[in-house]
């Protein structure tokens, strides 16, 4: 292990606490942006679209997107005290929770609550979920006996499952364009299309940079498409504040406990992905992944990402959490500096406050979203399938995993299959949760049963 960290070291730039000069360090904090910006600010677009939230509504989760994950990552890069994992750890808003949102949330709207409500609801149950990952940061070595890759991997490919119909939707027109003529019309398809062929020809690119700027230039190519056949609405754009002031629980504050238990699951999952974004920054950033230097990174980790998101969702963004993408950037540019991390976090939190750049993201037309993000989302389950075999799977985690996604993808056709137990099983994600769980705890092991590893040759 030593001799990789040294090898690690040896690869960077600038290491974990130089300070590079001013425009060097501007450079690399823009670099690190173009990784995270789409997918920070699409969540609150999918939601708000799904759910039919007004304009401003979704403008202000865009903007408190931006501010809280520029608070959070000065948090996590500064570290105060054993808050922080004290690396350039981004922080950036959780995808995990976008179907879950939109589920509660419609069921919500089903019911006839209002807006105000339905958002008061969905941020009030994330905001006291996400102490729960705060509780975690003590408890890590507990959690892992149960919720192992096979319990996380089957959530994570659950979660891009039930995703991929909401990118699809976009890919036809969007939800507010279900039951019209235009959903699924030529030109709706067409550009979508042209955005996914973008995304995929600069995925297949050799350079790392391209490779991870594909999204945002396929949706910026589909947005110049949109624009010339006349798609784009800039009505939102009219009569905009020149600057917004945060308020916390701007739209009050509510909680329901059939959403809250959906949300505790997600929250708990996360916690190992942070554990595993949070490892990966150590190594690419030469720090040691290993012994009780590094544990008490990961504690100050974890730790910060259940606060942020806790300061987060009292703003008014979704949860947020460490984002896996910026460790490829560390590893491109050779800049570990937990210092680029603070302007980062300025650039960030300068973007929110002003409300026309959350608006500006509410133009664009939902094909040329779903464009991305039937790709995106696919990525997502396929990451929930490499989760499942990173240990290996054998005739007991096949029949675990089996037997959990068979119930989450059931739950997901039919939702009232399970109406007579608490609604928590009537989301996909939170039955196939708990039955992976609940297997995992049960079924007996078998140390004579074979473990199948995916090799690389």
């Amino acid at each position: 292990m030593e001799h990789e960290q040294q090898t690690a070291e040896a690869d960077l730039v600038y290491r974990l606490e130089d300070k590079p000069p001013f425009l060097n360090a501007l450079v690399s904090a823009i670099t690190h942006l173009l990784a995270i910006f789409v997918p920070m600010v699409t969540p609150a677009l999918i939601v708000g679209g799904a759910l039919g939230l007004p304009v401003h509504m979704t403008a202000y989760l865009v903007s408190m997107a931006m501010v809280a994950s520029g608070i959070g990552t000065y948090i996590q890069v500064h570290r105060f005290g054993f808050i922080g994992s004290g690396m350039l750890s981004i922080q950036s808003v959780n995808f995990s929770f976008v179907s879950v949102m939109i589920a509660v949330g419609l069921s919500m709207k089903d019911n006839g609550i209002d807006e105000n409500t339905m958002i008061s609801t969905l941020l009030g149950v994330s905001f006291v979920g996400a102490f729960l990952v705060c509780a975690a940061a003590w408890v890590l070595p507990y959690l892992k006996r149960v919720i192992t890759p096979t319990v996380s991997g089957v959530v994570v490919l659950l979660i891009g499952l039930s995703l991929i119909d909401i990118g699809i939707t976009d890919f036809g027109g969007g939800f507010g364009a279900k039951g019209t003529a235009a959903f699924g019309s030529l030109q709706n398809i067409g550009l979508a299309s042209l955005v996914l062929v973008v995304v995929l020809i600069f995925n297949c690119m050799r350079n790392p940079f391209l490779r991870m700027s594909g999204i945002a230039v396929g949706l910026i190519a589909g947005y110049i498409v949109a624009l010339t056949l006349g798609m784009v609405d800039f009505s939102p754009l009219k009569d905009v504040d020149f600057f917004t002031i945060p308020m916390p629980f701007k739209y009050g504050f509510a909680f329901d406990w059939s959403a809250f238990w959906v949300a505790a699951i997600i929250y708990l999952l996360s916690v190992f992905e942070a554990v595993g974004d949070l490892t990966a920054t150590a190594m690419v950033s030469g720090q040691p992944y290993e012994g009780e230097e590094f544990r008490q990174r990961l504690r100050g980790g974890v730790f910060a990402d259940g606060l942020v998101s806790v300061i987060a969702t009292a703003l008014g963004s979704l949860p947020l959490t460490t984002f896996a993408q910026n460790n490829g950037v560390i590893q491109m540019t050779g800049v570990a500096s937990r210092h680029v991390g603070k302007f980062i976090a300025a650039i960030l939190v300068l973007f929110g406050l002003f409300p026309i750049v959350g608006r500006a993201f509410t133009t664009i037309p939902s094909p040329v979203l779903g464009g991305a993000m039937v790709l995106m989302f696919g990525l997502i389950a396929i990451a929930g399938v490499r989760i499942i075999m990173t240990h290996g799977i054998n005739r007991r985690e096949a029949v675990i995993a089996a037997t959990a996604v068979g119930v989450g993808l059931g739950v997901a056709f039919e939702p009232d299959v399970f109406k007579m137990l608490p609604e928590v099983f009537r989301n996909a994600i939170a039955a196939g949760g708990i039955t992976a769980v609940v297997l995992n705890l049960i079924l007996p092991r078998d140390k004579q049963d074979k473990s199948i590893y995916l090799t690389e040759k």
